[in-house]
């Protein structure tokens, strides 16, 4: 299991909750979070051979920033 960390522009429960909706559709992620109290708001995956990319074009392509974070 590889753990990806994003940063992104999701403000509230809501659109974390149409983040979610967007992932589960990804049969490779096992669980997610997004820390709406860190100012990143960090999105954390985690996934089996999952390229973080991938994920950077599900969430922009619904309108959300976010970028891979180095770890």
């Amino acid at each position: 299991m590889d753990v990806l960390i994003f940063k992104t522009n999701v403000t509230s429960k809501k659109k974390a909750g149409r983040v979610g909706a967007l992932l589960a559709s990804v049969k490779t992620i096992k669980d997610w979070n997004i820390d709406l109290e860190d100012c990143d708001k960090i999105l954390r995956v985690v996934a089996t051979g999952l390229n973080p990319a991938f994920v950077e074009v599900i969430l922009q392509t619904a309108g959300f920033n976010c970028r891979v974070l180095d770890y």
